[in-house]
């Protein structure tokens, strides 16, 4: 599976991501989504809630992984399937992030799959010529 923004790599058992952006913001907002339209269509997502929160992390990796861990807690913690990623703040080990969405309705968001966990094997963010990649790989 590949869009605009983020492509499947193959990975034994589990699901290996990699994300695109421009910008390192971009970047971080991409992967988040990558997660949403991984479980279920993105498209159908409305943006009638807010919900803000606040992650560190002590590198950029550790800080990509983090925001994607809280992602996913509010997916499957929670019930709230994003679809708008903001940051109020990014800076280096540490976001201010707002993020828009809806809570899960099943006679609306069919699941595809679950993703269990994000994990630190193989993950990367770096800057390239072409702007910013990041590497993750789910637990499904």
């Amino acid at each position: 599976m590949m869009n605009k923004t983020f492509r499947l790599f193959d990975h034994t058992a589990d699901l290996g991501v990699e994300v695109f952006g421009e910008t390192e913001t971009a970047l971080f907002a991409h992967a988040a989504l990558a997660l949403v339209a991984l479980t279920t269509d993105l498209e159908k997502i409305a943006s009638v809630t807010e919900r803000h929160f606040s992650i560190q992390g002590a590198d950029r990796t550790d800080l990509f992984i983090n925001f994607l861990r809280e992602i996913l807690y509010l997916m499957n913690g929670e019930g709230f399937l994003p679809c708008e990623v903001h940051f109020d703040e990014f800076q280096p080990g540490f976001l201010r992030v707002k993020i828009r969405g809806e809570s899960i309705d099943a006679g609306k968001h069919m699941i595809y799959k679950e993703i269990k966990a994000v994990t630190y094997h193989q993950a990367s963010v770096e800057q390239t010529r072409k702007g910013w990649k990041g590497r993750v790989i789910c637990d499904v």
